[in-house]
């Protein structure tokens, strides 16, 4: 069994004096969105976030990466299965549709569904939706040509379901309700209103609706007859879809938890949580510390003592300076700028990955400050030294602002792509920006502690002198 494209665990070494804490687990999935009960008797998990699709085999825990980061499957939402055991998979930012063989092989099925989500196959029929505004559902031929559209305009549809009867059954998260619609024709007609936000839908075996809120965290039977609805479990917000194993339900989560649902809204972890992206960290005043779990249109931000802030664009190749609510380029033609830092002077000091150097930005202009690195992603200055994260080299190196001097602090860190692998970034969609790629960011607390987002197996690492 192969655990995929992953961090691997190996062990982190640092020098002699210094220490390492891990403040969070780390993530067992990137994620947990898309769920399928497979032909083989285990739960497959897409990973937006991740990139990857999982298996997971809830009698005895194992779980194997099936399509990991790097391979041609990019930001995996949904899937299903055809009778032939092959996979159909929607991929949200990159808006396809790809198949993945029983036998291992990866092809492309559509490049142009904005927005692609939800998936189900309803006796070898395949039918997909756009999750966005004006979205539409269609039924795709596996063996290609045009989609028959069957709606379109809908306000943010998701994870659908064929029911007993026959009928399609969709959420609608712009709506707030689910809809059903006959696949060959005819008007569609709105199931159940006023929910928690439901993103996904499926059936247990008595025939009614089972649907995940996102919004309210509940689990709702729903009699598809009448629209009456029990809760059947209380979770946090941020549920994404569902499976039934047999008569055994199992939800997922953004965070990257599955939970399995048992009677009496009684629940049981299956997988465990963690963070699903961990990228630029800093410590407030008080010592605590604070993660972007997740990512905005810039990446590295930081504020010097007269309150300028500094953004690096790192798509775009430029550095902002923001003061007085008027932002300036400081800073263009770089490649791939992404984390900034302050020096005690005010230098503006900027990582520039594509290039493996570190810059100061001054009044003067721009100078390199220290090169020769690998990958440098998150920076941070503290007591004169600046602390560096090299994310190829796995390293984190110290850097005397005053003598250039540098040290290898920790080796091993479990940050950035695993060998021979190349991220492939996720693309933009509305109202998400993009392109969307890793980054290892790096703080300090006001005791010296380092804080490292380790984003290869979804945790943040504590680094500090052994006193």
């Amino acid at each position: 069994m192969t655990s995929g494209a992953r961090y691997t665990g190996t062990s982190t070494s640092l020098i002699e004096g210094w220490g390492l804490e891990r403040l969070t687990p780390p993530s067992r999935l990137f994620g947990a969105n898309g769920l399928r009960s497979g032909p083989d008797g285990r739960i497959y998990v897409a990973q937006v976030a991740g990139s990857q699709i999982s298996a997971f085999d809830p009698v005895t825990g194992a779980l194997e990466t099936i399509s990991p980061k790097g391979s041609d499957i990019v930001a995996p939402d949904d899937v299903a299965f055809d009778s032939r055991g092959d996979m159909y998979i929607t991929e949200y930012y990159d808006g396809r549709v790809s198949i993945r063989g029983a036998d291992g092989s990866t092809r492309l099925l559509r490049d142009d569904l904005p927005g692609a989500n939800g998936i189900t196959i309803h006796q070898d029929r395949l039918f997909v939706n756009e999750c966005r505004v004006g979205g539409r559902l269609m039924e795709l031929n596996p063996a290609g040509g045009a989609p028959k559209v069957l709606l379109d305009e809908l306000p943010m549809p998701n994870g659908m379901e064929v029911g007993p009867d026959g009928k399609l059954y969709y959420p609608l998260l712009g709506t707030n309700d689910i809809w059903r619609i006959d696949p060959d024709g005819g008007e569609p007609e709105r199931v159940a209103g006023d929910l928690g936000v439901p993103d996904a839908v499926k059936f247990d075996s008595d025939g009614f609706i089972v649907s995940t809120q996102v919004a309210s965290g509940q689990v709702l039977r729903i009699n598809p007859r009448n629209g009456d609805r029990t809760v059947l479990a209380q979770l946090n917000p941020g549920l994404d879809n569902l499976t039934f194993l047999g008569d055994r339900l199992f939800v997922s989560s953004f965070t990257g938890k599955v939970t399995e649902i048992l009677a009496g809204g009684e629940t049981r972890e299956a997988l465990s949580d963690g963070l699903t992206w961990p990228l630029d960290l800093t410590v407030g005043p008080d010592g605590t510390v604070y993660i972007a779990d997740g990512l905005e249109a810039l990446y590295g931000v930081a504020v010097s003592h007269s309150g300028t802030v500094v953004a690096a664009d790192l798509g775009a190749g430029k550095v902002y300076a923001v003061a007085s609510g008027e932002a300036r380029v400081v800073a263009d033609r770089l490649a791939e700028p992404i984390g900034v830092a302050f020096a005690s002077n005010g230098t503006a000091l900027v990582s520039e990955a594509g290039a493996g150097r570190i810059l100061s930005i001054t009044a003067s202009g721009v100078d390199t400050l220290i090169d020769g690195l690998e990958r440098p992603e998150g920076i941070v200055v503290h007591d004169g030294t600046l602390f560096i994260v090299d994310v190829d080299a796995k390293t984190l190196i110290g850097v005397d602002l005053e003598t250039k001097a540098q040290q290898v602090i920790a080796r091993n860190l479990p940050v950035g792509a695993p060998e021979g692998v190349t991220p492939k970034p996720l693309l933009g969609l509305p109202p998400f920006s993009g392109p969307q790629g890793p980054f290892a960011g790096i703080a300090a607390g006001p005791d010296g502690t380092l804080y490292v987002s380790a984003d290869a197996e979804g945790s943040v690492l504590a680094i500090r002198k052994v006193r």
